[in-house]
């Protein structure tokens, strides 16, 4: 197929696929987009810090702490299903726009809210924006990103998660001191606005254009990210797969897709459920409990806390393209089962302190260079590109659904322990058990993706039903 290739791909020298200019548009349209990954992190962190000061001022009761912390999360829920829908309808780049817009609005509405209920209603109106960029970002990213870039620059929306749940928690530790828990949500503006700037300077999803029959701008963006040749051989990939797909939600039921469709609901749910994801949500409450007091004490371990998530975050986005996606989820799986086994034990013996921010921080460690970026990456590679919004909608959703349930669980479980048994030992047991299936399932399900480009992916479900690819 031979495609013209327009006056807006003129200079063949700065579009070769080595070019340093090439590799540098890329990753700004990757930077962009991850801003919204950066206020999934802000968003849903920011309660971390204001949760001590809102438990004080509306005298919570322990199911209305719960509500507090899952509200977020339960907006996520439906988040995904509008996310899948528009960004087929209106495209990946105008769907960042609406999610944008909804974080604002949650954003204020909960920093002026008067009583638990007001600001729980607007922090689901916060958490639909977060459930939206959870599947548009990375699936935006890996569209636009080269193969053998494909890992890192996704990764970059999992390094931006962090960056926003860290930067939430240092603006949280200021505003402490006077117990200015308002100000902490109108902070997440700042984002919304790059986002929104951002925006106006990247392009459309080359395979959205494509499924929406503008070859051509199609290719222009191909080929300023990765050389005219690559932009050639690729939308004769786009469009080979698209003619083969129906596109309608049974075919992610089908032989094979449905195997891409477990995995991807299955590394949601493990995201949550191994305990690591919620653990970072209370981890000023836990830092209490180990020994630290004080909120602001609280608050500065959970701040290194963070740091170390995020220095592991860029280890893994540096080595995923090397390493592969399989090992380092496995690998760090494994870290996970014996950082949990050691914080219960710590617990229960009472070796709190310098033992407990040590179990943390190996949970985390481990835990943002395996299942936190793997879960997004993989999520964003495995399905066909007309399938691709549905099936990272059906994941994202698994990921909010958990979310939303593990942290209502955390707070009565932690109560419940310490009432009956004096000890929050036992919540961390059950974690190391979860930590262990998602082992094995690693081990059973997920394949290799690296250096393989998003066609190739999606076709090997049609050729077999196995999980190897």
């Amino acid at each position: 197929m031979s495609i013209p290739k327009g006056e807006a791909i003129r200079d063949k020298t700065a579009l070769d696929p080595q070019n340093q200019a090439s590799r540098a548009y890329v990753y700004l349209i990757s930077l962009v987009a991850a801003v919204g990954g950066l206020l999934f992190g802000y968003d849903l962190s920011i309660i971390s810090g204001a949760v001590i000061f809102l438990e004080k001022e509306f005298s919570l009761t322990a199911m209305q702490l719960g509500l507090a912390m899952g509200s977020a999360s339960l907006g996520c829920i439906p988040g995904p299903l509008v996310a899948g829908w528009i960004s087929d309808r209106i495209g990946r780049k105008r769907s960042l726009v609406v999610a944008a817009l909804l974080f604002g609005v949650g954003a204020v509405g909960s920093a002026f809210s008067h009583d638990v209920t007001h600001f729980s209603a607007y922090r689901i109106v916060g958490g639909v924006g977060v459930g939206m960029a959870s599947v548009v970002s990375p699936m935006y990213i890996a569209e636009v990103a080269p193969a053998r870039l494909r890992g890192r620059l996704v990764s970059l929306y999992q390094l931006a998660i962090v960056i926003g749940s860290t930067s939430s928690i240092v603006v949280s530790y200021f505003f402490s001191f006077s117990g200015n828990w308002r100000g902490m949500f109108l902070s997440m503006l700042a984002p919304i606005v790059v986002l929104l700037v951002g925006l106006l300077f990247v392009p459309e999803s080359p395979r959205w254009l494509v499924e929406d029959g503008r070859d051509q701008e199609a290719y222009e963006i191909l080929a300023r990210v990765d050389g005219p040749p690559n932009a050639d051989s690729e939308m004769k990939e786009i469009k080979a797969a698209i003619s083969a797909e129906s596109g309608t939600i049974l075919e992610l039921f089908q032989p094979g897709i449905r195997i891409a469709l477990l995995i991807a609901v299955a590394l949601g749910i493990f995201q949550q459920w191994t305990g690591v994801s919620p653990i970072t949500f209370y981890a000023p409450i836990i830092f209490q409990k180990a020994g630290f007091r004080l909120a602001s004490d609280a608050l500065l371990q959970t701040i290194v806390f963070n740091i170390c998530n995020l220095v592991c975050t860029v280890t893994a986005l540096l080595i995923v393209d090397r390493v592969g996606r399989r090992p380092l989820l496995l690998m760090g799986t494994a870290g996970m089962v014996l950082g949990q086994l050691l914080l219960g034990t710590f617990f229960w013996f009472d070796l709190t302190g310098i033992y407990v921010v040590f179990a943390l921080f190996l949970c985390v460690g481990t835990y943002a260079m395996s299942l936190a970026p793997m879960t997004w990456l993989i999520m964003s590679e495995i399905f066909p590109t007309r399938l691709r919004a549905k099936g990272q909608a059906a994941g994202s959703l698994a990921v909010w659904v958990a979310t939303y349930s593990s942290t209502q669980f955390m707070a009565p479980t932690m109560r419940y322990m310490e009432q009956h048994f004096g000890s929050v030992a036992g919540m961390f047991w059950v974690y190391s058990v979860a930590c262990v299936l998602a082992l094995l399932f690693g081990w059973r399900f997920v394949p290799e993706t690296k250096g393989r480009s998003l066609e190739e992916i999606g076709r090997s479900w049609h050729s077999q039903t196995s999980a190897t690819v």
